[in-house]
């Protein structure tokens, strides 16, 4: 079996040489060496915390690009998880290393921090749910008489607990975030993601993109230094809007999986695995979804 899958797609890579940590919804993850690893982002898609069987060509490629992007912009506010090696020093074999060049990043070995770093601009997909029944989002009391997609009067910090595979994370308040990982690491955690998703929903406004929502992680080092891993700022991990399709009042259209979700909406399935199959169209629309938001951010 080949990393190549199909002619354009990537569903799963095989890498003989390197250990085999685990496979999450997108990523495949490697073991280099003591302080390294191999993380492959593949083509799968997953919705409601299932993965979809049908891989979104040029899915990986892009959110690669986009997180290296962002890494590099958010460098000076926290250390990151990049490393100067590539995957030409860990994988020798030609066959292998191609259909993964694009799409690999060797970074270092860190302890993940157990929580998920939400960060919400304006009021959408659960906040919006929970908004409505509640006036709150994720236990934050709100002005009354906001509507769907409307900007939030200030950005929010709405952490997530990391749900083992296949569950569903779960929001959790700021005070469960100091109980997990205690309170300077937590203040240092929400004044970072904030500045982060200020800085970068700035740029994007620039290029035409709101960015409604995103979620961070972070992990530590032997030393407890913190650092931003896994992916950043990408269409999988954040809700993009053009700002030419945005008001307030319906969900607007977007440059991430969203389109997938609304898809999904119309069939009769009930959220579980295994997911349905896609049609070749709404598989290549998400495709150019994506390329889009990386030409334009980018």
């Amino acid at each position: 079996m080949s990393n190549r899958n199909s002619d354009e797609a990537l569903f799963e890579s095989v890498i003989p040489d390197l250990p085999l940590i685990g496979r999450g919804k997108v990523r495949d993850i490697y073991s280099v060496d003591s302080e390294h690893l191999l993380i492959v982002t593949t083509d799968r898609l997953s919705a409601y915390d299932v993965v979809l069987p049908d891989p979104v060509p040029m899915k990986g490629c892009v959110l690669t690009k986009i997180s290296l992007f962002w890494f590099g912009m958010m460098a000076d506010l926290v250390d990151n998880q990049l490393t100067q090696r590539t995957v030409d020093d860990v994988i020798a074999d030609p066959t292998i290393r191609g259909p993964l060049q694009d799409r690999s990043l060797v970074v270092k070995r860190l302890k993940p921090l157990p929580i998920e770093a939400v960060v919400r601009g304006y009021l959408i997909g659960s906040g919006w749910r929970d908004y409505q029944e509640t006036g709150q989002v994720c236990r934050i009391s709100l002005p009354s008489g906001l509507q769907q997609a409307e900007r939030l009067p200030q950005t929010l910090f709405t952490p997530a607990s990391k749900a083992e595979a296949g569950n569903h994370d779960e929001n959790i308040s700021y005070d469960d975030v100091v109980d997990l990982i205690g309170e300077r690491l937590a203040e240092r955690v929400r004044d970072l993601s904030i500045a982060i998703y200020t800085r970068a929903a700035k740029h994007a406004l620039t290029r035409g993109i709101i960015i409604a929502d995103t979620k961070f992680e972070f992990g530590l080092d032997d030393e407890g230094q913190l650092h931003l891993i896994d992916e950043l700022i990408t269409p999988d991990s954040s809700r993009f809007w053009p700002i030419d399709g945005y008001e307030i009042g319906i969900s607007p259209p977007s440059f991430d999986k969203q389109f997938v979700r609304d898809y999904l909406d119309t069939l009769d399935w009930d959220r579980t695995a295994p997911g349905p199959e896609l049609p070749a169209d709404v598989l290549q629309q998400t495709s150019d979804k994506y390329q889009e938001a990386l030409a334009r951010l980018t």
